[in-house]
């Protein structure tokens, strides 16, 4: 049942005849989308290599668990490689407010890594072993964190292979075929948000709810995702340079293009956003936006400029 369900998500993702990049941590949920993907690679054809991102935060731990994916990559058969992305330097400079936390460094490292990775190897597509469990433990900490629509939505199906799988199922198949994953004991600390909402608020809702909550959530994040996706179309066509045109656009998609135009790394808060519609509206005639950058309005455009008047692009 396991590999027909594995088999239609496939399919349903567009990954039947591609070379893919598989991301594998050594933890239990990448070693299982590993060994699924090897079943399915001939039926599928699909061209396997693995990439494994060492973020160095764990000393002599991190390189063991480099080598067991090492190991496992061998032993099937798949070309392997390793990239080193420590999140670190990512944490210093600029004001408090820009900077991410560990974890969000951690995240945004090892996209890039497995990115640079799957051009080296010639990979067109990029899996990584996120699972149902995953996508509630994020729709909920993307709530604690105040965010809109767009946290609600979750994370986007199309390089996640595992996201209807639950975590239980993923613990299953490592047992029958006799797979030994890496333990991370970080995965347990208290010190990190989500093993909090993993091992404590999820847990609460489910006996407030009497029921489990996980993929009520799931579901709840694919119809937002479909009105999220929807709304973007929208907001795209909207030239947000045009200030007339921004005013008198809906103020929901107002605010969605005003968010694309001005995402660096991160999109701008809500504060910021609503002084460049002030802008836009004649209230006033220009407004700081962070990271060293200004919108100003002449002869009803808008301008977005960085340090010493430079158009932003330059600047930055």
């Amino acid at each position: 049942m396991l590999d027909q369900q594995f088999s239609l998500t496939l399919e349903r993702l567009g990954l039947s005849g591609r070379r893919v990049l598989v991301a594998v941590s050594g933890g239990l949920d990448s070693t299982a989308l590993l060994h699924l993907l090897h079943q399915q690679a001939r039926r599928h054809r699909l061209v396997l290599s693995v990439g494994h991102v060492n973020h160095g935060l764990r000393g002599a731990a991190s390189e063991g668990d480099e080598a067991a994916v090492r190991a496992f990559a061998e032993a099937l058969g798949i070309p392997m490689r390793s990239q080193l992305a420590d999140p670190r330097p990512r944490l210093e400079g600029g004001p408090s407010r820009s900077r991410p936390t560990l974890q969000e460094a951690a995240r945004e490292a090892r996209y890039e890594a497995l990115h640079t990775l799957a051009a080296e190897l010639g990979a067109e597509r990029i899996a990584t072993a996120h699972t149902a469990d995953d996508q509630a433990e994020t729709v909920l900490l993307n709530l604690l964190r105040g965010a809109g629509t767009a946290g609600l939505a979750g994370m986007r199906r199309d390089r996640r292979p595992l996201l209807d799988l639950r975590r239980t199922e993923t613990v299953a198949l490592c047992a029958e075929f006799g797979l030994s994953p890496v333990v991370d004991p970080t995965n347990t600390s208290p010190a990190w948000r989500r093993n909090r909402v993993r091992h404590e608020l999820l847990p609460l809702l489910d006996d407030i709810a009497e029921r489990d909550v996980v993929p009520v959530l799931g579901r709840q994040a694919d119809l937002l995702r479909n009105d999220e996706d929807l709304l973007d179309e929208l907001a795209a066509v909207i030239d947000v340079t045009d200030a007339r045109a921004l005013a008198a656009a809906p103020r929901p998609l107002a605010r969605r293009a005003v968010r694309r135009w001005l995402a660096v790394d991160h999109p701008p808060d809500a504060a910021t956003v609503e002084r460049v519609l002030a802008v836009a509206g004649g209230a006033s005639r220009a407004c700081d936006v962070g990271l060293g950058r200004r919108v100003e309005r002449h002869a009803m455009r808008l301008h977005l400029v960085g340090l010493a008047g430079l158009p932003a692009e330059v600047a930055g």
